[in-house]
């Protein structure tokens, strides 16, 4: 008996330290270069298909949201064009009187200067307002079963902000926190540590949208261990039993 727990544990510790690490996920090689986080924010976002586009104009350059002798109109939108449109899988949009028109990959303040311009025909001094309203961040906070998607009500939402309405980091390692941006067949990877002072500087990093944002979870060795020994002692234990049983017949 001594003899076969002896093997079944050489051949565990012998396997990989994946092997103790079955929850990490989005692993890096060892000799990984990680992208350096940008000092200065030097990003707009670029409208994609499937976003959700909250679409207001007003007439005369949009003079009612600061017409101080009818503020109770400016300010409840009353007279307002005030929706919301899907960009769709082909990247446009459908939009009253105008139709479909191609708008992704533009920025906001692109698709706004275009809008306006579009809709001068119809309109005397048109002034349009444009906002993303699904742009969203995945984020693994290091505990299994805790991830959320944050959805990103403001454009300069930080790491630390961003960590904080997912509810913080509870269990995960706050020294290995990596930040994935961009394609996902070629992303860049940022490595944060926020267990120093120091790494603060890096936490004012502004998060994009579909930024995955994922700490690493602490594993517990000694716990896995004896999971995973668990189903075999408990087959071995079963297997002694029957052979007792066995030779006490005899």
């Amino acid at each position: 008996m001594r003899r076969i727990l002896f093997y079944v544990l050489l051949m565990l510790f012998a396997t990989s330290c994946s092997y103790f690490k079955p929850s990490i996920m989005l692993r890096t090689d060892k000799n990984f270069e990680f992208a350096t986080p940008p000092t200065v924010p030097q990003y707009q976002y670029k409208i994609a298909p499937n976003d959700y586009i909250q679409f207001r104009i007003f007439s005369n350059d949009g003079f009612k949201l600061i017409d101080l002798s009818n503020f109770t109109t400016a300010v409840s939108g009353s007279g307002v064009i005030r929706l919301q449109y899907l960009v769709e899988f082909d990247g446009t949009i459908k939009l009253p009187t105008i139709g479909r028109i191609p708008i992704a990959g533009k920025t906001l303040r692109e698709a706004e200067l275009m809008l306006e311009d579009i809709y001068s025909k119809y309109y005397n001094k048109p002034f349009v307002m444009l906002k993303v309203d699904n742009r969203r961040v995945i984020i693994f906070p290091g505990s299994g079963g805790d991830a959320s998607v944050i959805n990103l009500t403001n454009d300069n939402t930080t790491l630390l902000e961003a960590l904080a309405l997912a509810g913080g980091i509870s269990t995960g390692k706050a020294r290995r926190i990596k930040l994935i941006r961009g394609d996902r067949t070629n992303p860049q990877v940022f490595l944060i540590d926020l267990s120093t002072i120091e790494g603060m500087k890096e936490a004012n990093m502004v998060i994009q949208a579909n930024d995955i944002i994922y700490v690493e979870p602490v594993i517990k060795v000694v716990t896995t261990i004896l999971d995973e020994l668990d189903p075999i002692i408990s087959l071995l234990t079963s297997v002694l039993f029957i052979v007792s049983i066995l030779q006490l017949t005899k």
